[in-house]
């Protein structure tokens, strides 16, 4: 299954935020990933999965809790960002199949925190390769003049929010919704492998 050129792995990260400017030291860190494997030709979704990683430069803040419902104590549960992406790579195929994310943020932050913790970056190079940015996508599909949130997007599609917005492994099950609902229009682009 890792390897079949028919799946596509759809991210959505939470990372650490703050209301206003992050304190002194502090930088965004991912705290949550969430994954969803897609299978384009069958156009289902096949799994969802959900990485808690435990940050080492910030905390997670208040509002971080408000937004996400993730606490302090979730995340020091959960794995380093090197084990995380090793998870990627290792159960997900992250280096070879294509993947998927609403917007751009994803793809810059995995590659930021994999520059500043000299991790290798787990979706292959060059960086741009084999992602793409479903909300362009949907944006362009749809003849839309501004980009919609993914929320704002499921309620275009006439698709239910499932789960808890800002929720790395909900969103990422939305999603892939939207993924499969611009693969019926067949507006989704043709994907293909990452080469190492």
């Amino acid at each position: 299954m890792r390897h079949d050129p028919t799946l596509l792995n759809v991210i959505d990260v939470e990372a650490t935020c703050w209301e206003g400017q992050p304190p002194p030291g502090s930088v965004n860190e991912i705290i949550e990933i969430g994954l969803t494997v897609v299978d384009l030709r069958a156009r289902r979704r096949l799994a969802r999965h959900g990485i808690m990683v435990r940050p080492t430069r910030s905390g997670v803040s208040p509002f971080c809790t408000e937004l996400t419902g993730l606490t302090q104590a979730d995340v020091d549960r959960g794995v380093t960002f090197a084990q995380a992406c090793r998870l990627l790579v290792d159960e997900y195929g992250a280096a070879e199949r294509p993947w998927a994310s609403w917007g751009d943020y994803d793809r810059r932050q995995f590659a930021r925190q994999s520059k500043a913790d000299r991790v290798a970056y787990p979706f292959g190079h060059p960086v741009e390769r084999g992602h793409t940015n479903a909300k362009a996508v949907f944006t362009t599909a749809h003849g839309l003049r501004r980009k919609p949130g993914m929320s704002q997007a499921l309620r275009i599609a006439g698709l239910p929010l499932e789960g808890r917005h800002h929720r790395g492994e909900d969103d990422a099950w939305n999603i892939a919704a939207l993924v499969l609902d611009l693969v019926e229009r067949e507006a989704w682009p043709a994907t293909t492998a990452t080469d190492r």
